[in-house]
């Protein structure tokens, strides 16, 4: 076994110790076998070797014949394997000898390299396979563990960096939800979010869109923020209440609780952007970016670090091929999602701060081990602070992280500059009115930023708030669905005196006009029941009047003869038994199949029946769930695939196991 799998000798004998222990091979008398169908199962597994030809070729003919192949055929059977054992064609002759064969694909053809199967469908045997790899099933060795690129740097700069990353993220999706809470992004009729509101976002971040579409995803699946009916009923994205509960954390207790949701998510935010098999983009928070693959592999990634020792960090540009390689030793049957959900990983640690330039920080390795984190973030970030600095430009400027509270209140009354360090403020005619739209008066305004700054408020401040709360409300805007003018005013003030008209919100705005919050169809009405007279006035001033519309129906069509109608239901009927019994005749008189059998027993059944050359009756379930009986004379069994001669239709076809019911074999035509 050995000379054929590139490893050491006791790994293999090893390998085949595990094998046995847990029944996937058993001891026969012709050697160690597999059982049936593990071949199927692993076929296009770690190696790439499609299962042996059943003896039509051995591993030494195989290479002797390649030898006689030319370059331009041993290219293209190369190529085959690279591309995992499997091509298509359709030009090429089938069963010319090797003299006669006119092309690469011909020549390999003749001499059995590639067989056939149907469909035009080609594919390399395993002897062939194996004699491509010069006399073993893979190229590489496969006992020996890749190593992981890796360089050296103090785990307290790895530290501090991904603590500054950490903060970050969590000062990121609060600027996030507070901006959706007074604007939130309508929710896609699939439930994501669209392409321009994720711009959006990104643009509000000051990041790319990938790592607007991470918070995002973060702070759904941490149930931050859920679709909800705003006021006009239109579905959104808005904070939930969990979010004001969260925000009231400290900062390393909010960064534990979106980086433990982060680990253990299956969503997939790296897929956000891409394009889908229908070539439509894929949305943020959308369904269908889930996967029982995503939860594993950030595990796995998180794990290879961690048995690093301290210090030890992935080398630039090396280190995430390297580890991408070491996965998939681990995990030779993995699928291309897995490699790029390893990418994935990586950047979204960075962008998380649980990793710090490329190595993983103690603060990570407490998340990764279930720790608490919180207690190794909290003395790494920026204490808050209470206090600005007010400057002559009305700007203010915070020298470090401000409390939450004051920040909002901050952030209502100026728009944010600059962030960093220290954040800018900046304070303008619009900053002020939004205070004043949220109830806030010049008073309120005053007191506040004289009791937050550290310095004297400056003069031109002071007028800047003044100014705004001059004009605030000299224009009012307001709702009505009607209004009533009359020349005499008299009128109108019995009308607003009656106790009647209370239920028509009826508002005096000027001696002559009344203002209602009644539709002008229900107003009319109960105007005149209140004694008026009113008439509708057109938009031109004029009066409008218009008589009520003719009400009608449609004319009911014609009823069918009772006779006609009767002939047609006894004709019905009597077309419904001749079906019955028709169907109870073909019933009596056809063979019936045994008992439904199970896929292993099908696949059994159907190899012995390829190797005995025997008819055999199946039932066989169509991809629209339709149960049919045909009879088939089995070629071959291959892949779960039976590939036999259907009699009803006299073609070769193939069939899937998984979707045969049951099998039952037949000794003559019927």
């Amino acid at each position: 076994m050995s000379s054929i799998l590139l490893a050491d000798e006791a790994a293999v004998a090893a390998a085949l110790e595990r094998l046995l222990d847990l029944a996937v091979a058993w001891e026969g008398p012709g050697g160690l076998r597999a059982l049936t169908g593990v071949a199927d199962a692993i076929r296009g597994g770690a190696s790439g070797v499609h299962p042996f030809s059943s003896g039509r070729l051995d591993v030494g003919r195989a290479t002797e014949l390649l030898d006689e192949l030319s370059p331009r055929a041993r290219a293209l059977l190369d190529h085959v394997d690279a591309a995992g054992g499997e091509g298509r064609t359709e030009s090429a002759r089938r069963g010319v000898s090797p003299a006669e064969a006119a092309s690469p694909v011909e020549e390999v053809l003749s001499r059995g390299l590639l067989l056939p199967r149907d469909g035009g469908t080609v594919y390399l045997p395993g002897e062939v396979g194996v004699a491509l790899r010069g006399g073993h099933t893979t190229r590489e060795p496969l006992d020996v563990v890749p190593e992981l690129a890796v360089s050296s740097r103090d785990q307290a700069m790895v530290d501090r960096a991904a603590a500054g990353a950490a903060y970050e993220a969590v000062h990121r999706v609060e600027l996030l939800l507070d901006h959706w809470g007074q604007e939130p992004p309508l929710a896609l009729r699939t439930g994501g979010l669209g392409v321009r509101d994720l711009r959006q976002a990104a643009a509000e971040l000051g990041v790319d869109e990938p790592t607007a579409a991470l918070l995002v995803e973060i702070a759904a699946s941490a149930q931050l923020v859920a679709t909800a009916a705003t006021q006009d009923g239109t579905p959104a994205w808005l904070p939930t209440d969990a979010y004001d509960a969260w925000s009231a954390l400290d900062a390393a207790d909010r960064w534990t609780r979106l980086a433990s949701v982060w680990l253990d998510s299956d969503r997939m935010p790296g897929l956000v952007g891409s394009r889908d098999q229908a070539d439509k983009p894929v949305n943020a928070l959308t369904p269908d970016l889930e996967s029982a693959l995503a939860v594993e592999t950030r595990r796995m990634v998180l794990g290879e670090l961690a048995a690093l020792p301290p210090g030890s960090v992935l080398a630039t540009g090396a280190g995430s091929p390297s580890l991408v390689q070491r996965l998939g030793w681990l995990r030779p049957r993995r699928t291309r999602l897995r490699d790029e959900l390893a990418v994935w990983t990586l950047r979204e640690a960075a962008v998380l701060g649980v990793l710090g330039i490329g190595g993983l920080s103690t603060h990570g390795r407490e998340l990764y081990a279930d720790g608490e984190p919180a207690k190794s973030l909290a003395p790494l970030l920026p204490k808050p602070v209470d206090h600005v600095l007010l400057q002559a430009d009305l700007t203010a400027v915070a020298p470090g992280p401000l409390e939450n509270l004051i920040a909002r209140k901050l952030q209502l009354v100026a728009d944010v500059e600059s962030r960093g360090g220290a954040t800018v403020y900046r304070f303008t005619p619009g900053s002020v009115r939004r205070a004043f739209d949220s109830g806030w008066s010049a008073a309120e305004v005053h007191e506040f930023v004289g009791t937050l700054s550290r310095t004297p408020v400056p003069q031109p401040l002071t007028y800047l708030v003044d100014d705004v709360a001059r004009t605030f409300g000299a224009v009012r805007v307001g709702t009505a669905e009607s209004f009533l003018r009359a020349d005499d005013e008299s009128v109108l003030l019995e009308l607003l005196g009656n106790p009647r008209s209370a239920g028509l919100g009826l508002r005096r705005i000027a001696p002559t006009v009344l203002v209602s919050d009644t539709p002008v169809d229900m107003l009319l009405p109960r105007l005149r029941e209140l004694g008026s007279a009113p008439v509708v006035e057109a938009p031109d001033g004029t009066v409008h009047v218009a008589r009520r519309d003719l009400q009608r129906t449609r004319t009911p069509r014609s009823r069918r003869p009772a006779g006609l109608v009767a002939a047609r239901e006894a004709a019905s009927l009597s077309q419904a038994v001749r079906a019955i019994r028709s169907g109870d005749q073909v019933a009596a008189t056809r063979p019936t199949l045994d008992a439904p059998t199970t896929p292993s027993g099908s696949l059994a059944a159907l190899r012995s029946a390829v190797e005995a050359g025997q008819s055999v009756r199946i039932g066989y379930v169509d991809n629209h769930g339709t149960t049919s009986e045909r009879i088939v004379d089995p070629l071959q069994v291959e892949g779960g695939w039976l590939t036999a001669h259907d009699r009803r239709s006299g073609q070769t076809r193939t069939f899937a196991v998984h979707r045969i019911t049951a099998v039952k074999s037949v000794t003559s035509s019927p």
